[in-house]
């Protein structure tokens, strides 16, 4: 599976990979969905439950890579001073992996 790099909106952000909604190849939600039903991924709306809960701000776009044979959640947001935040997760366990400002 590829990329899946997204700009979306909240609401929609909740929507990319679990319900298959969104613009973009349909074979990477596709890929998305059979993860999550397989139980090799965790929900999306869980983890952006957990990052806007441990980092408020508006989520401007969400990731989910392969990285050396393992899934992450790569979740951008924007706080309230304006930074921009990059938390990362662990796609099977939501655990986070590590954040960082971007500069």
């Amino acid at each position: 599976m590829g990329r899946l790099s997204r700009r979306v909106a909240p609401a929609a952000a909740a929507l990319l990979l679990v319900a298959g909604v969104g613009v973009g190849d349909p074979r990477d939600h596709e890929d998305a969905l059979a993860l999550r039903e397989q139980g090799e991924i965790v929900p999306l709306e869980e983890v952006l439950r957990t990052a806007t809960a441990q980092r408020p701000g508006r989520v401007v776009e969400v990731e989910l890579e392969r990285k050396s044979g393992a899934y992450v959640y790569e979740i951008e947001l924007v706080d309230a001073a304006g930074e921009v935040w990059e938390l990362k997760y662990d796609a099977r366990t939501g655990t986070l992996l590590g954040e960082e400002v971007e500069r």
